[in-house]
């Protein structure tokens, strides 16, 4: 991909690395046994440990170290035998303890790589630094009072995992599309729910810009971006912003910024920190975490088939292209969904070609009209699949499954129910068919003359009266070989 961006007086490459706080699936926090569920009454998922109650001592939770295992095992990385956790000092109204418990120079999870499909074609590995475990604050809620503000610590000690990637996306394009593969990721692990709008993913965004050619430029990090549209909208306004300073002789300063949705800008929050800022020591209530390889191995084994081997599978076991592999695999659901319909119809096992093309073109369509995701159709996968099969056993038209199609997503119908009940079986007969030919032969005289003159495109306009007449249930390959055979 070209990634090129031009300037008023020079040539511009954008470096941009994603840190992606992830809260982990679990029904308790990562210290104490406080449930997450999201949504619930403020101040009600508080225990003496998330609310830093003098002479509380954290446990950590089991779960939440197997599920950050797991998702390194997911990311390809390294995971380390033994991890330390810290505590990062700073101050929030939010934050009771003082101190957020995080790791620093010993992470659980070391090295690993996630690899994007760009629009192009092409492939690119973005390398993950690391994944650490840290547990996350409360939330200040400023819109309650015109002179207060109140908190709520329901969040305060949710397990989270920061996933660090290296410098290595060039555009907004390339940024949303690692989101959207990383969340991909997690959703098939079943390690976070990656529900942007609940906070469930938030993304901080680093950003600079360079010449061509020339060492990477000072970074600006934009904070707790909370959906795809809103990293895009940050990234290139500041990428526009940093370069129109730069070309004006200006500098840049190592801030850390807001993004405001409305005004679609980035706003200085504060001066960015450095770790020694946070001064980063080893939590004196925590052991250093030792894992075994056994434990390690144990998890790998419940590792599920992954959203890259899911795709190579697709493209070399039901011969799909790379580009619907893609679509099919992009969503746990629509995968499943996929494969639901495979299963239930076992006919269908040489036309998945078709049964993609139903899914990304007329079930998409449809679900986005409505807002919905696949999970919620009205069309289950079993039905579709029946739907499918009559398309292919030359029962009805591929155009009368379209109108069938449509009764059976707006009342959750049986399509073999609906072609009895409207008798939108395809006819097949060919002297049934010949006899709608002849008769439309004989009321089109003129353009027959024209046809029989050289006008061979009028074909199409036969072609189109037989169907007509027969209220769309000729079968067209049928009726496209007697045609020629009259016509010609």
């Amino acid at each position: 991909m070209n990634n090129i961006i031009k300037g008023k007086k020079f040539n511009w490459e954008l470096v941009v690395g994603i840190e992606v706080h992830a809260q982990i699936s679990s029904n308790s926090k990562l210290f104490s046994s406080s449930p997450t569920k999201f949504g619930s009454t403020p101040n009600s998922q508080v225990s003496l440990v998330d609310a830093a109650m003098p002479g509380m001592l954290p446990v950590i939770n089991e779960f939440c170290i197997t599920q950050a295992i797991k998702t390194g095992l997911g990311l390809k990385a390294k995971i380390n035998n033994k991890s330390i956790f810290d505590r990062k000092n700073y101050f929030y109204a939010d934050l009771p303890q003082g101190y957020q418990i995080s790791q620093y120079k010993h992470p659980i999870v070391g090295e690993g790589k996630v690899e994007i499909d760009l629009p192009d074609g092409q492939s690119k590995k973005i390398r993950i630094i690391r994944l650490h475990l840290e547990q996350d604050a409360g939330k200040s809620l400023h819109d309650q009072s015109p002179n207060k503000t109140y908190v709520d610590l329901n969040r305060s000690g949710i397990a989270l995992m920061e996933i660090v990637s290296e410098p290595d996306l060039s555009s907004a394009e390339e940024a949303a599309i690692y989101i959207n593969k990383l969340r991909t990721i997690l959703r098939y692990l079943n390690t976070c729910d990656g529900n942007m709008q609940e906070g469930s993913l938030r993304a901080d965004v680093n950003i600079s810009v360079k010449k061509t050619g020339e060492k990477n430029g000072t970074r600006c990090e934009v904070k707790n971006l909370n959906s795809i549209k809103f990293i895009k909208q940050a990234i290139n306004y500041e990428a526009k912003r940093q370069i129109d300073i730069l070309e004006d002789g200006g500098n840049i300063e190592q801030n850390t910024l807001l993004f405001d949705s409305k005004l679609g800008i980035t706003k200085m929050m504060r001066n960015k920190e450095e770790a020694h800022d946070y001064r980063y020591f080893p939590d004196p209530d925590l052991l250093p975490l030792e894992i075994e390889d056994k434990f390690i191995s144990d998890i790998k084994n419940t590792i599920p088939e992954l959203p890259d081997e899911k795709k190579q599978r697709y493209i070399d076991q039901y011969k799909l292209t790379k580009y619907d592999s893609s679509i099919l695999i992009s969503e746990k659901d629509t995968s499943e969904y996929f494969e639901k319909i495979l299963i239930s119809n076992q006919e269908l096992k040489n036309h998945t070609k078709i049964i993609s093309n139903w899914i990304i073109s007329e079930l998409f369509a449809y679900l986005k009209k409505d807002d919905k995701q696949i999970k919620q159709s009205p069309v289950s996968p079993e039905n579709l699949g029946k739907l499918i099969l009559l398309i292919v056993n030359n029962t009805i038209s591929g155009k009368i499954a379209k109108e069938v199609f449509e009764e059976m997503y707006v009342n959750k119908s049986d399509p073999q129910s609906i072609i009895e009940n409207q008798n939108l079986t395809q006819v097949t007969d060919t002297k049934e068919i010949n006899k709608i030919i002849e008769k439309v032969l004989q009321n089109n005289q003129d353009k027959l003359s024209e046809y029989k003159n050289g006008k061979n495109k009028l074909f199409g306009f036969f072609v189109g009266q037989v169907m007509k007449n027969s209220n769309g249930k000729a079968n067209p390959k049928i009726v496209n070989e007697l045609l020629k055979e009259k016509l010609n």
